[in-house]
């Protein structure tokens, strides 16, 4: 599948020119040994994947033994693996590397030798367990791969060009008119109910069969669940917790995560450590609460108010409907024409918050909340802020719109507060691009855009 990741790897290659080691960070399944294997095949003579998932004592050894020997490691390691090596024209790549820290740190020396280039694959990378008693190589860059996008997906199910006209009409504000609007909500909601997982997107391209789609969903769950019992190193229980309870907490009207539901007085120090788990499993997006619009959400981030996301919306549904095992294939249909009786502003809300990671945003949202005083209370969905910060009106709401018929009672009450701050703000809706001022309406599909 063709993942825009290939270009920043190509962009590396070409800047770095050996004296830095690429870590491609992602979920499992996400397609990271996938892509980096076909980057090594295309743009080097020759590369070595060493997979610490799947690898022989013989070649962790050489870590160990041979690092003040470089010459003696590279002629080892060409023996075992039967690839000869070119200096400045090959590509050694580390996947999985959390399984084997110690490779890890040895890229300090293997960097600084600068006979070959180097990427790193891992997840979980920052996690206690996986870096504990060695030194990161300071010489490391990371770069986060995300599930595909909706442009990637689009392509994968060969339609190479209504992006292009998505992003055109959004640079000018103007409607996509009906027909195309209809067929890129169509592929929209394709996008949303299959998620960007490589494996369920290939299936849905090679048969459109919704039930062999959820299948591949489930079999990543459970690899998750299964990291969840081998890695969290004795978090499990908190973190199969929150894991099990994204759902309902999303189905909420207002979709903070309250912690009570888990345990009676249970409070965010005690779960912290479990969240930044599935946060660096890539398993969730964490979207915290900022309570001024300021740029620099960091500075007014309220670290006891969150909401909590999978990271995948197509992993979402099939986590959320799994009474019966496998997802039946008229329950897809039901989400495709939105039939469907559940609140659908969690699916939506789900998938714009991976879509803002995925362009790389990261979450925050605004929530102020006084019992005695309702011109206080309000919640925006989303903020981001200009790339390019000026004195003043740096920042966006976003509000998110399921239905067709919706207020925006909080946006209307937060742009008379703090108008002085504000860039335009966005509506996220069902419907085509229209504007009323500074208040934007766009189609879902724009989300990435923003």
């Amino acid at each position: 599948m063709k993942r825009k990741i290939y270009d920043k790897l190509l962009a590396w290659k070409k800047e770095a020119r050996g004296e830095t080691v690429l870590m491609i960070e992602g979920a499992r399944r996400v397609g990271k040994s996938y892509i980096v294997e076909e980057f090594a095949r295309n743009e080097y003579e020759s590369y070595v994947l060493i997979d610490f998932n799947n690898t022989t004592a013989q070649i962790k050894e050489l870590f160990v033994n041979y690092l003040t020997d470089l010459d003696t490691f590279f002629m080892y390691l060409g023996l075992y693996t039967g690839v000869k090596l070119k200096e400045r024209a090959s590509l050694i790549v580390f996947d999985e590397v959390q399984r084997f820290p110690a490779a890890r740190a040895a890229l300090k020396y293997l960097v600084k030798d600068g006979r070959f280039d180097y990427i790193e694959t891992g997840s979980l990378v920052s996690i206690k367990k996986n870096v504990k008693d060695i030194t990161i190589p300071s010489e490391e860059e990371a770069v986060q791969m995300h599930p595909l996008d909706f442009e990637e997906f689009l392509w994968a199910m060969g339609e190479e060009t209504l992006m292009d006209l998505i992003r055109l009409q959004f640079g000018k504000h103007t409607p996509m008119g009906q027909d195309m609007h209809r067929k890129a909500m169509t592929w929209f909601r394709q996008y949303m109910i299959v998620g960007g997982m490589p494996q369920a997107v290939q299936k849905y391209a090679e048969t459109h069969d919704f039930e062999l789609v959820d299948r591949q969903k489930r079999i990543i769950l459970n690899l998750y669940r299964n990291d969840i019992q081998q890695y969290a190193d004795g978090q499990e229980t908190k973190v199969v917790q929150i894991f099990d309870e994204i759902p309902s907490q999303l189905q909420r009207h207002e979709r903070k995560f309250i912690l009570s539901d888990l345990k009676k007085d249970a409070r965010y120090r005690d779960y912290d450590s479990a969240f930044f788990w599935l946060s660096d499993a890539k398993v969730v997006n964490v979207c915290y609460n900022s309570t001024a619009p300021n740029i620099g959400y960091r500075l007014t981030r309220d670290g006891n108010t969150l909401k909590c996301y999978m990271a995948d919306t197509g992993l979402l549904i099939s986590h959320a409907f799994d009474e019966n095992g496998i997802v039946s294939t008229e329950l897809y249909k039901k989400l495709m024409l939105d039939k469907l009786e559940i609140n659908a502003g969690m699916l939506v809300e789900n998938i714009v918050a991976q879509m803002l990671v995925a362009a790389g945003h990261k979450l925050y949202f605004f929530s102020s909340y006084s019992k005695g005083n309702a011109e206080t209370r309000m919640e925006i969905d989303f903020l981001v802020s200009k790339s390019a910060p000026t004195s003043r009106h740096n920042v966006s709401p976003i509000e998110v719109k399921s239905g067709k018929n919706y207020v925006f009672t909080s946006l209307n009450k937060f742009r008379e507060k703090y108008g002085q701050m504000l860039d335009k703000s966005y509506v996220l809706h069902t419907g085509d691009v229209s504007a009323e001022g500074d208040l934007v309406f766009l189609p879902l599909y724009m989300a990435p855009l923003l």
